[in-house]
């Protein structure tokens, strides 16, 4: 948990709102810290977490973790998070289907090998991990993915996706008032058609939108980028306008430090 980005967010783990979208974009940079942020931040407001972890290792997401002050094992093993490790859940699921074996459930990532699948699967796994009863009482529900994008890279429909996001806002958001927070790669300049497509359907829906982008000028050790945040008016009023701010960022071993734009030692 970085607490400069809580002081730009207007927000700690005590006081954290509920039944909240946030999208996490990242433009020709790595928007990864903000995933490690939130998942700190929620764990440490004693949020119950499911995090579908599509890209990296729980592994390195505990090491990361560790930096920030959090020991997602034992989170883990008080029931505290649900992590899906999704490089070994779709290597299971893929020799076991080669071994013809029959599963006594179906795996959360069940579309890998049912082409054109929805991910009913994979929605009920998160329904299943974050509202089934506890002996400890968690504050609120909370989902983060990590990341989104690479869904469509595994050949799930744009349409699928917006399903399984706008099933998962219902049951979390609006049910049970909880979080959802999601990371998604932009890829405006590619002109990647259904993932700009999925990217604006979400900015849309959500509350927050964090977008980080690398400095059109080149790398400089002092600046390692921007961050864009559009808080998004609740209002459907026309003169109620979303807020927009824009801070530089750089990027610590144990922390992340934001400033206005034009106010980094490197100019001045």
């Amino acid at each position: 948990m970085f607490p400069e980005l809580n002081n730009i967010l207007n927000s700690t783990p005590e006081t954290c709102e509920q039944g909240k979208a946030v999208l996490l974009c990242d433009k020709q940079t790595d928007g990864s810290f903000l995933v490690h942020h939130f998942l700190s931040f929620y764990l440490k407001g004693g949020c119950k977490v499911c995090f579908l972890g599509l890209v990296q290792s729980f592994n390195h997401y505990s090491l990361v973790a560790q930096k920030l002050g959090v020991h997602l094992a034992a989170a883990r093993e008080k029931g505290q998070l649900v992590f899906l490790e999704g490089l070994r859940s779709s290597l299971d699921l893929i020799l076991s289907d080669r071994q013809d074996s029959t599963p006594q459930t179906l795996s959360p990532l069940q579309f890998l090998i049912s082409p054109n699948a929805s991910l009913q699967c994979l929605y009920d796994f998160v329904c299943k991990s974050l509202l089934e009863t506890s002996e400890t009482t968690w504050k609120f529900p909370v989902l983060i993915i990590d990341d989104l994008s690479v869904l469509l890279s595994l050949g799930v429909t744009p349409v699928n996706i917006m399903n399984f996001i706008h099933y998962c806002r219902a049951t979390i958001c609006s049910k049970f008032m909880g979080n959802i927070v999601t990371l998604m790669h932009n890829t405006e300049d590619l002109e990647d058609e259904e993932n700009n497509f999925v990217a604006k359907s979400l900015s849309r829906q959500c509350h927050l939108i964090l977008q980080v982008e690398g400095l059109t000028t080149g790398y400089c050790k002092d600046i390692h980028g921007q961050l864009k945040m559009t808080c998004r008016s609740p209002s459907p009023v026309k003169s109620e306008k979303n807020v927009t701010k824009i801070f530089q960022y750089k990027i610590q071993e144990k922390n992340v430090t934001f400033f206005a734009r034009g106010t980094s030692s490197a100019v001045l």
